[in-house]
């Protein structure tokens, strides 16, 4: 039984928020991969458009999702379902630290404002 511990998450930054893969293909899973992303108090996000279906739940915090354009501001225990093709950026407009367990299929990759793409290493 593959068990990673919360220890052993590999951390990633980009964007000014940490990225904390548990689940994907580098460590045994064969279609799913979950992650943790902290975003800082007053943490802008940066808006992509995402290959494949999201899905969000905030753990702390109060980070606002915008999905094609449409904003809202979160609390612990809201989920966002992003369709795959959507518009995506999450905000921290917050004076502290907001938290989201992230989880998609393996093989997501992201669109950037500026035309470039990334495909994040927590989700391949």
């Amino acid at each position: 039984m593959p068990v990673i511990r919360s220890t052993e998450g590999t951390e990633h930054r980009l964007h000014g928020a940490v990225f904390t893969a548990y689940a994907n293909a580098a460590n045994g899973s064969g279609e799913l991969c979950a992650w943790s992303t902290r975003l800082p108090a007053g943490q802008p996000g940066a808006e992509h458009r995402i290959s494949r279906e999201e899905i969000f739940l905030v753990l702390e915090g109060a980070p606002r999702a915008s999905v094609d354009g449409v904003e809202t501001t979160l609390a612990p225990g809201d989920v966002v379902v992003a369709p795959a093709d959507c518009l995506l950026r999450l905000d921290n407009p917050g004076a502290q630290d907001a938290l989201v367990w992230v989880a998609t299929s393996i093989g997501l990759s992201a669109r950037m404002a500026d035309g470039s793409e990334v495909s994040p290493p927590w989700a391949n």
